[in-house]
């Protein structure tokens, strides 16, 4: 139930602007308090601290008066320091609250955010606050209005796009708006969707991101962006107006006829491993949110090949991707997602499990069910390819067609050479071989 004036509710989680103030809910099983940091209002200067004063469960929270929109903010969670228990509480690291829906800039990594000195175990004393964004504070966004389209699986034909690279090599597009969702939503980028004859948009990651700490020694980017750390928060470079932009843009694609499927990853954060930033989940309360090794707490489960594992069998983190889902489908209006590494999301004690809490969950969500899902159906992790163990509901990418196509185009080969030309059905379930997602190409490491 939503707070009132004065008083303090454990939901909804994130800080929400309500009469005289904002309501702050924070969720951490394994912290002693939680404190609310706010700043300035260019973000460089902290000007209050507000000790959360009560405790439902395992969600702080508190009443703090006088929090208006825009207001900048940050989290800071106390507890024990004790990495081979799994818990990394630093207060010295400023958080960035994972429900926020708006960052007042990019996330630039430095080794300050660091939770740990060069010995993972031995806790890093520099303040962080400096290098962090700041939250700010948002009134409740617009809910989407637009009709989707409701391209039957049959009648699929995806694009997938990077927003910021589709967008910036389009000269038609006004330069001001390349780069941006924006640019996306404009006439000259819809009229060039249409003419190539596809029926879905795939965009690719769109959520807040880090560069990972062996690129930036590199002096290199994470372009894709598939690294996020604050999933509701759209990356400011391409959306400065947050969710608004994005829903302008689906409601632009959608006027043309045109689904957009956006690609979320909820296999790991931009964290990393044990050696990576602290700036959310690790700091709020790293042994619930990750998958730790069993007899080795301080080190971090890998199936995703990017330093950790979001524990998306557990129920915080399990609820905080179902809500991201929920955010997108019904703010920015999406037709469905196509989920990174997905074989990560369904592993239960290290196994795959077609069951799994999150699949079961999307299923049963009357905001998702009905919604396009399409796996990335494998992980680095044991066992991990599991192209056609997916839901029956659910698309998968087919990398083998994606393989055998060319080679069937360059060799000569025929269905009886090439398994992918014969149909899905000799590469997925025979069950449902509607559902394989051919692809002829994507974004892949090379």
């Amino acid at each position: 139930m939503p707070a009132r004036s004065g008083t303090s509710a454990p939901e909804p989680l994130g800080l929400t602007l309500i009469a005289g103030g904002a309501n702050v809910a924070v969720y951490s099983r394994d912290a002693t308090a939680i404190e609310l940091c706010l700043f300035d209002a260019g973000g460089a200067s902290e000007v209050a601290r507000v000790r959360l004063p009560e405790r439902t469960g395992d969600v702080f929270h508190g009443f703090v008066p006088g929090i208006a929109a825009g207001a900048r903010y940050g989290l800071r969670a106390h507890g024990p320091w004790d990495p081979r228990a799994g818990h990394r509480f630093n207060p010295a690291k400023l958080l960035v609250d994972p429900y926020t829906r708006a960052l007042d800039r990019r996330f630039v990594y430095d080794p300050v955010l660091s939770g740990a000195t060069v010995d993972p175990l031995i806790a890093d004393s520099r303040d962080s606050a400096a290098l962090v964004p700041k939250a700010i504070a948002h009134a409740a966004p617009m809910a989407a209005s637009t009709a989707r389209p409701g391209v039957a699986w049959s009648d699929t034909i995806i694009y997938e796009l990077h927003v910021r690279g589709f967008t910036r090599t389009h000269f038609d597009i006004p330069e001001a708006l390349r780069g941006t969702c924006a640019g996306l939503a404009h006439p000259a980028a819809i009229a060039h969707l249409v003419r190539l004859g596809v029926t879905t948009v795939e965009l690719m990651p769109i959520a807040a991101t880090i560069d990972e700490p062996h690129l930036w020694r590199r002096g290199l980017t994470n372009y894709w962006g598939y690294n996020p750390i604050a999933w509701f928060t759209p990356d400011p470079r391409l959306a400065p107006g947050g969710i608004d932009d994005v829903r302008r843009a689906v409601d632009a694609l959608h006027a043309a006829g045109l689904e957009v499927v956006l690609d979320v990853v909820l296999n790991h954060s931009g964290e990393g491993d044990e050696k990576g930033p602290t700036v959310s989940l690790r700091g709020l309360d790293n042994a619930t949110y990750y998958r730790l090794v069993p007899d080795d707490p301080a080190r971090y489960v890998d199936d995703a090949g990017c330093g950790n594992t979001l524990a998306l069998e557990r129920p915080a983190p399990m609820r905080l991707a179902l809500d991201v889902l929920r955010y997108y489908a019904e703010h920015a209006g999406v037709d469905g997602f196509r989920l990174d590494l997905a074989t990560t999301l369904a592993r239960q004690d290290g196994a795959f499990d077609p069951d799994a809490p999150l699949l079961r969950a999307i299923a049963d969500d009357p905001a998702l069910r009905e919604l396009k899902f399409i796996a990335e159906p494998w992980d680095v992790g044991p066992g991990g390819y599991r192209l056609g163990a997916f839901p029956a509901s659910w698309g998968e990418w087919n990398d083998r067609f994606r393989d055998d196509v060319p080679f069937a185009m360059t060799c000569g080969a025929t269905g009886a050479t090439s398994p992918a030309m014969s149909g899905p059905s000799r590469r997925v379930s025979p069950a449902r071989p509607t559902r394989s997602t051919d692809r002829a190409g994507g974004h892949r490491v090379r």
